[in-house]
This record gives C-alpha cells, structure tokens and sequence, in this order.
C-alpha cells in the first residue's frame, strides 16, 4: 500500500531478521475486510506508508535472528498478527488483542500499521509464531483471522450454546461465517440457522453443517420454526445495519448479540426499549496466541475446513475487486508467484 486507495507490487530486498526475530518465506496470505477498509477508506492513515498489507500469514521459517532458539529453518508457522504493548498482563498472556494499551498504540496489528505478508517475505517476532507443520499453508492463512475471529467469538458465548435446544444464528456466510458454522457444529449441539443475501453463501452454509440456510426476509421463520421462539445467541458477521436490525429482532429472552462485523450500523440500547430482556451484548476482537494454536489443532483433526479462492499474488488487485464485490464465497488467499 502506497497511500489511502492505493497499492502497488514492488521489489525490495530481503529484510533481515534483528534480535528475537525470523524471516519468514510467505506461502500464503487471507485477504480480509480490514484490508480493504485500510486501502479503500484510510482506517490507519497514519500509519508509516508504503507499508504491507497482509494480517492472515501461514510461511516457512527462512532465517533467525540473534537469540532466536526452538525454531528449525524451514518449518511452517502461523502468525499471531494483533499487536500489544507487551507488558500489560493480558500482553505476557499472549492475548495482545485485548492488551490494555490497545486505544493508544499506533499500531493495530502485522501487516496493519507495520509491513505484513502479502509479500515474498515478513519479519516477525518469535513469540507470534504458532506450529503448523503438515497443514495446507492456504487453509492454514485463514485460519489466523478468520478462524481465530471466529473461534474466540463463539467462546465468549458458549455456555449459552451447551443445551441440545440451544439455536445459533450466524448472519453473513463469507470468509468468517463460513468458518463460524463449522466450528459450531464441530463444538456445540446448538442448531445452526444461516442468514445471507446470496445462494451461493448460503449453499456453502449448509455444506459446513448450518441446519437451515435462508435470506435475510426469511430468517424470523426460520429462527421461529428451528426453535419456536427466539435464538439463545446471533452472531453478526456482517455488522452493517440491516444486519444488526435483523440481529436483535432475532433473539429470545436473555439472548446474547455478538457483534463481529464491522460494517458501520449502529446498535441502539435503552431501557426500556426494542431488546429483549436479559440481552446481552458481545464486542469480540481478534482471539488470543493460545486460542490460535487450538484453531489449529482442531484443524488438524478436521474440525475446520476453510473455503478459499486462491490468487497469485500479483493478481492482488483483482481478488480486491472480487472481495469488494461480494462475488466470492470463503476466503480470498494470495500465493506469492
């Protein structure tokens, strides 16, 4: 990225690990919403340009720096890409998502405020690594966003998903929601109901295990019938808001709202009001380094199947358009040529 609405494929050498860092040779990295919202709208603008996109990063470990130990050249690793302040509790936990200093960091993330992995090659710290020998690097990538996203929201909630009767709605079936419905299915007796404006979506939605996949006209119908009342937890991938609207008018008493999507609506909360009593509201970000290294253990024993479109990495500007267009189902991965 070059600046706000701009992005170009340049050469540059080989960046060179310092102390506690490795190189990674990139094999593959997820194209997310968050990147385009960076390019196309300057969320981050103050950030040091040119910089490199990409937060979903599956490599191979290419070289060490000083003081780097436990790591083979040549292995597959994942990246923990959210950024902290690495001294606060939560930071020394390996849960720099929820670090203290988040609001005053200039940074959010690798490859969101320092150079990321849609490139030949990234630098990273050590302690961002997770092992994922033997795994596909291109499901790998996603799995560090959106399946990591995806998990750790679905967590933050699940004890309201234990009961065989429990009914889950998850509205937008694209790169995370697709991912979500597998995860539920793989770790809830919750019914699943999927809510998405294209067929397409919605068929993939039923392929990852969704009980019933519908429109959005459709969903108060499908939610009544599935459970005859309102659901016990509505994840909103989408957050945009029609999405959020049709979120809250979706649960039952005591129901819990876990906003994920970043889509602009706006949720308005008053007491008396339109929200059920009990509602509960749930703002996720990101997931932890320990819940990461449990994304990929599910993985591995077939708990997760990510969806992907695969892209060269010169072809970069192209699978935007098709991101931005909505005419992809899954996720968008660039390969380095």
């Amino acid at each position: 990225m070059t600046g706000p609405g701009r992005a170009a494929l340049v050469s540059v050498p080989d960046p060179e690990p310092g102390p506690g860092e490795v190189r990674l040779d990139v094999l593959a990295a997820g194209i997310c919403h968050s990147d385009l919202n960076v390019l196309d709208h300057g969320v981050g603008a103050g950030w040091p340009l040119p910089m490199t996109l990409g937060h979903e990063i599956c490599g191979r470990v290419a070289a060490l720096g000083a003081g780097v130990e436990g790591l083979e050249i040549g292995s597959q690793v994942l990246v923990h890409a959210p950024l902290g302040c690495g001294r606060c509790d939560r930071c020394v936990q390996g849960r720099t998502n929820y670090c203290d200093e988040r609001d005053r960091l200039s940074v959010a993330g690798v490859g969101l405020g320092v150079d990321g992995g849609m490139a030949d090659a990234v630098l990273v710290s050590q302690e961002r690594l997770v092992p994922a020998d033997g795994l596909d690097p291109v499901a790998a990538a996603t799995l560090t966003d959106a399946g990591l996203t995806s998990f750790h929201a679905i967590k933050g909630c699940a004890a309201d998903l234990a009961d065989p009767g429990s009914v889950a709605v998850v509205i937008g079936v694209g790169g995370l929601g697709h991912l979500a419905i597998g995860l539920l299915h793989a770790l809830h007796p919750a019914r699943v109901v999927a809510v998405d404006t294209r067929e397409a979506a919605r068929q993939l939605a039923r392929d990852r295990g969704a009980d019933v996949a519908v429109a959005p006209d459709e969903a108060a119908a499908a939610v009544a019938a599935v459970a005859g009342r309102g659901a016990d937890v509505v994840l909103d991938f989408a957050g945009a808001q029609t999405s959020i609207d049709l979120a809250a008018s979706l649960l039952r008493t005591a129901g819990v709202l876990v906003l994920v999507g970043s889509g602009g609506g706006v949720l308005r909360v008053a007491k008396p009001g339109v929200l059920r009593t009990g509602f509960r509201l749930q703002l996720p970000f990101w997931g932890s380094r320990t819940e990461l290294a449990a994304v990929v253990d599910l993985a591995r024993h077939g708990g997760l199947a990510p969806h992907t479109t695969v892209f060269p990495l010169a072809d970069a500007d192209r699978a935007f358009d098709e991101v931005r267009g909505g005419r992809l189902t899954g996720r968008a991965v660039l390969v380095p040529d």
